[in-house]
């Protein structure tokens, strides 16, 4: 084949192949794309990941979050949505507000902790749980009440304290909330997974400021949880380690530094098919006409790998995501 052929080949494949900006290769980053979305709380389920995340539909610099989406994935590359699966007004007790939650699997039964603004006269954010038979509902209220109210916590600063649950189940069955905002409280739930066992302790974590996602490795249990030190421009995610849910907790430092354009950033951390994740949100994706920032995010997911010693290795923010397979 001679040159001039060969060129007008290479051209013919380029126009019939192009070339795929880095948003829309599978994996990349943010991997929701069509709405905006935060706080994300990943659930493995067999051979499926599900991901929960908070809704922005915010016009204006303030948060407007009306619901609470589902979507799912067994490559970490596509994501089939589910669509709204709760909203604050399916709580009895809720009247706005979808902040953070995390969706958890125990008995066959799924059980969604999620953050809501109480009904008046209670006017502070509290925390709930519904339940369902399937990871993508119909979730219903399971209590009739919330689960955590600010009037539980009388030491907490402000009407949003009670923010952001984590929920953890231990090798044991044992499961423990853990949620705050300033302060990280912690209480033991009962085996029904809608009432608390026991009395609610505030967790010493350095850096804390919200956020907490619980989770174990081996005989290592760890916290990860957004921080915001004075002169910061934003959060950034610490982590802590410990031998015991209970602690005592063991600060290891900054897991990853402040998300792009927004001024929170929202951790969990998953492992799947021997790979393990870490899902965040920036506020770098614009959707036509209306930018990013910190009350319209995007979802995004990194691979997490450990150090010998348990430790985790910082991670670095990145817009191809999972779209290439992690280094060694």
């Amino acid at each position: 084949m001679n040159a001039l052929r060969a060129s007008a080949l290479i051209l013919a494949l380029t126009a019939a192949c192009p070339v795929l900006a880095q948003s829309d290769v599978p994996g990349s980053n943010p991997i929701i794309r069509d709405i905006f979305s935060a706080d994300p709380a990943a659930l493995v389920v067999g051979d499926k990941v599900y991901l929960y995340v908070g809704r922005d539909v915010s016009t204006a610099e303030r948060y407007n979050m009306p619901d609470w989406l589902a979507y799912s994935t067994t490559d970490m590359k596509t994501w089939t949505s589910h669509g709204v699966v709760l909203k604050p007004t399916d709580f009895k007790w809720a009247r706005s507000d979808a902040y953070a939650s995390q969706v958890v699997e125990k008995d066959g039964k799924f059980y969604f902790y999620a953050t809501a603004k109480h009904n008046k006269p209670d006017t502070a954010m509290a925390i709930g749980v519904a339940v369902s038979d399937s990871p993508t509902g119909p979730f219903v209220d399971a209590r009739g009440t919330a689960l955590i109210t600010n009037a539980m916590t009388p030491d907490a600063k402000h009407d949003w304290s009670d923010i952001d649950p984590t929920v953890f189940t231990d090798d044991d069955g044992t499961s423990w909330l853990m949620w705050g905002n300033e302060k990280a409280y912690l209480v033991k739930l009962k085996a029904n997974m809608t009432e608390l066992d026991g009395p609610i302790t505030e967790v010493s974590l350095p850096h804390y400021t919200e956020g907490p996602w619980l989770h174990k490795r081996g005989d290592m249990y760890y916290v990860s949880y957004a921080s915001w030190d004075k002169g910061d421009a934003g959060e950034y995610i610490s982590y802590a380690t410990a031998p015991s849910v209970q602690g005592p907790w063991t600060y290891r430092g900054k897991l990853t530094g402040m998300a792009e354009n927004s001024t929170t950033i929202h951790p969990a951390i998953i492992e799947f098919k021997g790979q393990s994740y870490f899902f965040y949100h920036d506020g770098a994706w614009s959707i036509g006409d209306q930018k990013g920032g910190s009350y319209r995010r995007a979802v995004r997911v990194e691979p997490l790998d450990y150090n010998a010693d348990g430790t985790i290795k910082p991670i670095t923010q990145t817009k191809a995501g999972v779209s290439v397979e992690p280094k060694p």
